[in-house]
């Protein structure tokens, strides 16, 4: 697929300079220097965005005082064309006064949060709600940054002996101080398809998505399991359709907490939906012109996938006829 980086969270060709994890004198020395290095922050999942439109991360100098609510040391995310490095900080261990768990329970969190230490036209907010009016450096830096701190709060204990691990190589690794065991963040793929039967497309939806909300069919890929055979399965298995041919079109990386998305082109041969109940709230066919209703928010009942994840974006080129 032509158009296949230009997905949210991939096409910014960051230099991850991972040849520099494990030189901690350089490191040490750049965190050092404002002019060599510069530190993006996130708070539970959540990263800061400077001025009030949120359309840029903000960063700051590796010695600003918001990081001393941070528990964990910097990670390197990368290198910026002009050499400055990039790096992360997590300060969920400051508790601000206003912050809820209603709001951090539901489907998308709305809310936001200002910390004393950082300008007030600064903020903490949900990624999924700016993704798609960040700059493609930006997006993949915040994807990163989450993804990757998502790991380290999942994986401190040794998954071979139980003990407690470290964090090494600039947040790339732990290490097993007990047993020697060395970990390595993961990444889940997941298949999302794009099922079609000619200007038919088959959206589902999940039990506590937002009213009238649908999206293309996904799930895991099972271990020594090819894509295009997970592609089958899931969708068999959650609306009884079968489908043919399926190819390859573009990937996303989804930190939500850890997934790389496969999105496929499936051909279903055969029309009858059954849906899996323990799976899916409910499956349907819509036509080209629901879907074109849609996008422009016209039609009465359906909303179509948020704009910046892959859903979307495969169902507006499906749309444009831009597959190939």
């Amino acid at each position: 697929m032509k158009l296949a980086e230009t997905v949210t969270f991939g096409g910014s060709a960051l230099d991850r300079a991972a040849e520099l994890r494990a030189d901690v004198d350089l490191l040490r020395d750049a965190l050092a220097s404002p002019d060599r290095a510069e530190t993006i922050v996130l708070w539970r999942g959540k990263p800061a965005f400077a001025g009030e439109k949120r359309k840029a991360l903000l960063r700051l100098a590796p010695d600003h005082p918001a990081f001393r609510d941070a528990s964990e040391p910097p990670i390197l995310l990368g290198r910026e064309e002009t050499g400055r490095l990039v790096f992360v900080r997590d300060v969920s261990n400051w508790a601000p006064e206003d912050a809820g768990e209603t709001a951090q329970s539901a489907f998308f969190d709305s809310s936001e949060q200002c910390h004393p230490l950082i300008a007030l036209e600064h903020g903490f907010a949900e990624l999924r709600g700016v993704m798609s009016q960040l700059s493609p450096r930006d997006a993949e830096l915040a994807a990163t940054a989450r993804a990757v701190l998502g790991w380290h709060r999942s994986h401190r204990f040794c998954a071979a002996c139980g003990a407690e691990s470290r964090m090494v190589m600039a947040g790339w690794q732990r290490t097993c101080d007990a047993c020697g065991t060395h970990h390595f963040p993961r990444t889940d793929p997941v298949a999302i398809m794009l099922v079609t039967h000619g200007d038919d497309v088959l959206l589902g939806r999940s039990p506590g998505w937002p009213t009238g909300m649908y999206s293309c069919l996904a799930g895991f890929v099972e271990p020594g399991e090819p894509i295009e055979a997970a592609v089958r399965r899931e969708v068999f298995e959650e609306t009884q359709v079968r489908v043919g041919p399926v190819r390859y079109l573009s990937s996303q990386p989804w930190p939500y907490p850890s997934s790389l998305m496969f999105g496929c082109h499936g051909e279903a041969l055969s029309r009858e939906i059954t849906i899996d109940p323990a799976e899916i709230e409910d499956a349907r066919w819509f036509s080209r012109d629901e879907l074109v209703e849609a996008f422009a928010g016209r039609h009465p009942t359906l909303k179509p996938a948020r704009k910046g994840a892959i859903a979307h974006f495969l169902l507006w080129n499906w749309l444009a006829d831009r597959l190939d």
